[in-house]
């Protein structure tokens, strides 16, 4: 069963008189009890992606074509009074930024019960404790917390908070968005670990958005790799990680420190990406690749796909595709 279905999705940002194009013609499918990882550097249309399928665009953005399927119902042409009684029910959403993402003035009770209240109104003040109490286990957090403000508890607790409030209506599909950024190593980690017991105990469909490699490896089934606004690799876990096709990805996995010899160095790709206010003709990494062809430059690669592994690459289509140059 499908429970994220997009297809052709295509998003433009306007910037004064620039027009961006953050996401491209990209299709993705999430089965139950599934999760997708997307990568990709800061800029490669990963948050636009995740902040599409939740309908939390800003005003200067539009989806130019495509649908979006979320538990079965197609909602880009939903209002926003219909998606409110959608979100943080069904399906909900882990902010990378906790700290601006919490109210400063409010008591992370409050804030709780608040996105728990909405969709459960006739909820007593007796079953709105035990809930908090409960997802807050779930966290590996004290209930001290609740009577605290956000500036009190520190940047794992504040991220703990939120992974508690994006669980709190025990929602059907859940992204988390960059959920460990910022954080330091140890405190990632253990978030992770923590991670990866709620997905496994809760059953949790989901996305994870993140730049780096390493955590979707750890949390995810399969990966999408996006590089400015498009889909250029997709596929289970392990072939991204030790089969990687396209040569972004194999730069990607290059970097990763548990790829790299004792005593070598981390491999760093070469290069910026493309202004996406202009329009790209050819590979979109022609610029950076360096596998790169007056084809690559001339010919824009389709998604070949086979068996459910799909590379966006003229150099490595006859692997994947087995089409003919």
């Amino acid at each position: 069963m499908n429970v994220l279905n997009v297809q052709n999705l295509t998003v433009r940002y306007l910037l004064g008189k620039k027009l961006i194009h953050a996401v491209e013609k990209v299709t993705i499918l999430v089965k139950e009890n599934e999760f997708l990882g997307v990568v990709g550097e800061s800029g490669s249309g990963k948050s636009t992606l995740a902040h599409a399928v939740m309908r939390l665009l800003p005003r200067n953005a539009h989806v130019l074509e495509g649908t979006i399927e979320l538990l079965g119902r197609e909602i880009t042409q939903m209002n926003e009074e219909e998606l409110r009684k959608l979100r943080w029910k069904e399906f909900s959403m882990v902010f990378q930024r906790s700290m601006s993402a919490l109210s400063p003035v409010h008591k992370i009770e409050d804030q709780i019960s608040e996105a728990l209240l909405i969709h459960n109104p006739q909820m007593s003040s007796n079953q709105i404790r035990e809930r908090l109490e409960s997802v807050l286990k779930m966290v590996n957090l004290p209930l001290r917390v609740l009577s605290c403000y956000p500036h009190q508890l520190s940047g794992g607790m504040m991220q703990r908070v939120m992974i508690a409030l994006a669980l709190v209506n025990l929602p059907k599909f859940i992204i988390l968005d960059e959920a460990t950024t910022a954080l330091d190593v140890v405190t990632q980690g253990q978030i992770i670990e923590e991670l990866k017991s709620l997905i496994k105990e809760l059953s949790l469909t989901g996305m994870v958005i993140s730049h780096d490699l390493g955590v979707v490896s750890e949390l995810c089934d399969k990966i999408a790799v996006m590089y400015a606004g498009r889909l250029v690799e997709y596929g289970r876990k392990d072939d991204i990680i030790h089969r990687p096709l396209h040569p972004y990805t194999k730069a990607l996995v290059a970097s990763l420190p548990d790829h790299v010899e004792k005593g070598g160095k981390l491999y760093s790709i070469p290069g910026t990406l493309p202004d996406l206010s202009k329009p790209i003709q050819g590979c979109v990494f022609a610029g950076r690749c360096p596998l790169v062809s007056d084809e690559c430059l001339e010919t824009t690669p389709p998604l070949c796909d086979e068996n459910g592994r799909s590379v966006a690459c003229l150099k490595v289509r006859n692997e994947i595709c087995n089409l003919s140059r």
